[in-house]
């Protein structure tokens, strides 16, 4: 087919007339091929948008300004949902659909809410609260009351995502944040106090123990060596076979976050001076004591005859 052919009134004709057929009617509203490609290009376009805005914020805050990473993800998510929301109704706008004829939605959407859409509506609402109060911000270090710790990698609808210092990631629903407790370990103090413990034989010189335990610690990357938070070694108690100290300290950010390789760092230092000053590390010991009941025994055998014996004399 030629040009000028495909220019001719009655080729046009016929593609008006198959944009404009309409399709179905819902609420009154006849839907036409014309409207369904607009309501998606205009979906497309808000959900180019959102991303476009979202990326422009991640920037904004990795170029050193004075955006907060916490800060900007908080906004860019913020201000996903309203162009996303935005769009839906620009959407269904230009195909005619009165929002006002959609109240009767609102009734249902409310029953759904009563049964099986609770939970997620209340994750939704539950992660708005998350980002807007920052009591939990990406990047924040949490231990759930589970026992399981990890960094806050991504707050979402329904669910936050907790990587564990193992890699796993493990998918909290917001509600539980809200209703449960949760521990944060990086809310707003860039260190914190471990408590390491550690035992020593009895006899030992507690002073030598002190100062070289200390030193050790403040050896370490990451110690806080601050006047009023300088390592610290307390006696707490007497064991059946140890003196049993504490070594008090602060750590910064980065030790804080990985609190198992933290305790075996501290750890091993402790091991290391006290082998390099003869101190020992002691081990349960039981002693066992043996009576003469033993020859005792021995000597009531002697007494009674063997079979052989009592033989012998009949």
């Amino acid at each position: 087919m030629s040009t000028s052919a495909l220019s001719q009134p009655g080729w046009l004709s016929d593609a008006i007339t198959i944009i404009n057929y309409p399709l179905f009617q819902f609420g009154g509203v006849v839907i036409r091929p014309y409207g369904l490609l607009q309501f998606l290009l205009i979906l497309f376009l808000g959900y180019w948008l959102s991303r476009a805005v979202r990326h422009a914020v991640t920037r904004l805050a990795a170029d050193g300004t004075r955006f907060d990473p916490s800060a900007a993800y908080t906004l860019s998510r913020i201000l996903h949902y309203a162009i996303v929301a935005i769009a839906i109704v620009v959407a269904l706008s230009s195909l005619g659909v009165n929002l006002s004829h959609l109240a009767f939605l609102g009734g249902a959407v409310g029953v759904g809410l009563g049964f099986g859409l609770k939970n997620i509506f209340s994750n939704f609402i539950s992660g708005i609260i998350l980002l807007f109060e920052k009591t939990l911000k990406v990047g924040d270090f949490i231990e759930l009351s589970s026992g399981t710790r990890g960094l806050v990698k991504e707050i979402n609808v329904r669910f936050t995502r907790v990587t564990t210092n193992d890699g796993v990631d493990i998918l909290v629903p917001n509600s539980d944040f809200i209703n449960g407790q949760v521990v944060n370990w990086s809310f707003d103090e860039l260190t914190r106090r471990i408590h390491i413990p550690f035992g020593v034989a009895y006899g030992s010189d507690r002073e030598l123990v002190r100062r070289v335990v200390s030193e050790a610690a403040a050896r370490l990357p990451g110690t806080d060596l601050h006047d009023r938070r300088a390592p610290q070694v307390w006696l707490v108690g007497f064991g059946d076979s140890a003196l049993n100290f504490e070594l008090v300290v602060w750590v910064d950010r980065q030790r804080m976050v990985s609190p198992g390789a933290t305790q075996a760092a501290y750890t091993w230092a402790i091991a290391e001076a006290l082998d390099q000053h003869g101190i020992e590390i002691p081990f349960p010991q039981r002693d066992l004591h043996i009576r003469s009941g033993l020859a005792d025994l021995e000597h009531r055998r002697a007494e009674i005859p063997l079979p052989e014996q009592r033989l012998a004399t009949k």
